[in-house]
């Protein structure tokens, strides 16, 4: 059995090459949502993208600016020294540690790094290879379903399960940024009804809200996040799919205020308040006689009535019954009390002698 405790609210907060090469803007970005994280009471991990890039990319491409994947890969390389340092800053900020894989050398990499989670991005759900060596690290997983069929996804839940490494799948829609209308959140119900022993989770690229989505998301189950995060530091362009430190806090407080309205496990019926109790019972109608009984009587409907308010002590409606017995006399309009009744274990002794009927 698979412990997914991990991914249980975690927020997967994706550095991606926002770093662009530079070890002290990566961990400025660290260090700026440590504190947003910290400030939110969050469990959190901050996730880089690893790229073995010599080998990456191939060599007769490796100086193509026309190919932005091309480009970008190869300007926002950082040595791996400096990831390291950056995966410590991490860890120092009391966050988890993560990375995305691109490429067998990186798998390595995580594990030579001893990551708490490895991800697999959606590109990569169908390059089984490269999943096999994932899981072969035996670190717990993380992977979106952007751009995947139901077989790929069927694929890798069974794979994960049979060699029993610690699995969680993302809904996603990869593409960056989206609108409202791509969100498809609905897929969230699919992939929680076709995958019931799977954490499923939320990865966005949206840009136009930062507590709809998260609301609605987490209402629907999804119970692990994630969005791309960056900061606006030395004029260097933020992607519209990236969120900054102030937008992260607005999120992370939608979460809170969703996990709130929501409240406690939909896998059992609600522990009624003592305040909500206290309220109802005072709507409760008492139990009053129509006509005047006397002692050892029994009292069917047709002797009473039903009216608020009811007193303390007094018989309710909801515990009215045909067949009670009164122990002394009782005139009209008199509420019947607990007190004024024989107890049901009672009431077969009663000599018939005895009874008013």
């Amino acid at each position: 059995m698979q412990d997914n405790s991990i991914f249980h609210e975690l927020f997967v907060l994706e550095l991606a090459n926002n770093h662009w090469g530079s070890l002290q803007r990566g961990l400025k970005i660290i260090q700026d949502y440590g504190k947003v994280v910290n400030n939110n009471k969050i469990k959190a991990s901050i996730k880089f993208q690893f790229r073995n890039v010599k080998e990456f990319i191939h060599p007769k491409y490796y100086f193509d600016k026309d190919i932005r994947y091309v480009d970008k890969t190869r300007r926002t390389e950082i040595s791996w020294k400096s990831m390291g340092e950056m995966i410590r800053e991490v860890s120092r900020q009391g966050m988890l540690t993560m990375a995305t894989p691109f490429d067998e050398y990186s798998i390595e990499k995580c594990v030579d790094f001893d990551l708490d989670v490895i991800k697999v991005a959606s590109s990569d759900v169908k390059d089984k290879n490269l999943v096999k060596l994932i899981g072969n690290a035996r670190k717990p997983v993380i992977a979106s379903s952007g751009g995947c069929s139901l077989e790929d996804l069927d694929w890798i839940i069974n794979f994960f399960s049979k060699i029993n490494v610690p699995f969680a799948l993302n809904h996603c829609v990869s593409i960056y940024p989206s609108e409202d209308k791509n969100l498809q959140l609905n897929q969230i119900d699919f992939l929680k009804n076709r995958y019931p022993e799977t954490i499923i989770g939320f990865s966005s690229h949206e840009y136009t809200s930062w507590d709809y989505s998260m609301m609605i998301a987490y209402a629907k189950g999804a119970r692990t996040f994630e969005r791309h995060i960056d900061i606006d530091h030395e004029n260097i362009p933020v992607s519209k799919y990236c969120s900054l430190p102030d937008q992260a806090e607005i999120w992370f407080k939608a979460f809170h205020k969703a996990k709130e309205f929501c409240g406690d496990s939909p896998k059992k019926i609600r522990k009624i308040d003592i305040e909500e109790s206290d309220y109802l019972d005072n709507l409760v109608r008492g139990v009053y006689l129509n006509k005047k009984r006397s002692a050892n009587n029994m009292i069917t409907s047709e002797d009473v009535f039903f009216a608020i308010p009811k007193i303390e002590g007094q018989l309710s409606c909801q515990d009215f019954y045909d067949g009670i017995y009164i122990k002394g006399d009782l005139e009209k309009n008199q509420p019947i009390m607990y007190k004024n009744i024989f107890p049901k274990k009672e009431e077969k002794f009663l000599s018939k002698k005895n009874l008013i009927i």
